[in-house]
């Protein structure tokens, strides 16, 4: 597994290279582009690059086939691995603990932890 990188989704690889580095052909990697499971960045001339996070996806998509799935079940499964990956952080976000701010006391007055309570008489 790839370790999380801030520049995972700059696109820095170029079609031959990306597929070299995951074991595919190139004609592989336009037909997942063609069929949408994958969308490469683009430079202004048109060129595909692909970032760290677009191996990731082919490589899954990888694991995928091999499981027997065909194109059509591989972006619904991506899809729901995503869909999952959000509720997951919005779940991480709601459980961390909200910060209470109180203002500090105007000088002279008294607040309720410093008033004192008067003694009682029998």
């Amino acid at each position: 597994m790839t370790l999380p990188n801030p520049d995972g989704d700059r696109g820095v690889y170029g079609i031959s290279v990306a597929a070299d580095l995951v074991g595919m052909g190139v004609q592989n990697l336009r037909l997942y582009e063609s069929r949408g499971p994958l969308q490469p960045e683009r430079t202004s001339g048109g060129t595909r690059r692909y970032s760290p996070n677009d191996l990731d996806r082919l490589r899954r998509i990888a694991d995928l086939l091999d499981a027997g799935l065909n194109l059509t079940g591989i972006g619904m499964v991506l899809d729901l691995e995503g869909q999952n990956a959000r509720l997951r952080e919005d779940q991480e976000v709601s459980s961390l603990p909200t910060v209470v701010t109180t203002r500090a006391p105007e000088p002279g007055k008294p607040t309720t932890s410093n008033k004192r309570s008067r003694p009682t008489h029998k």
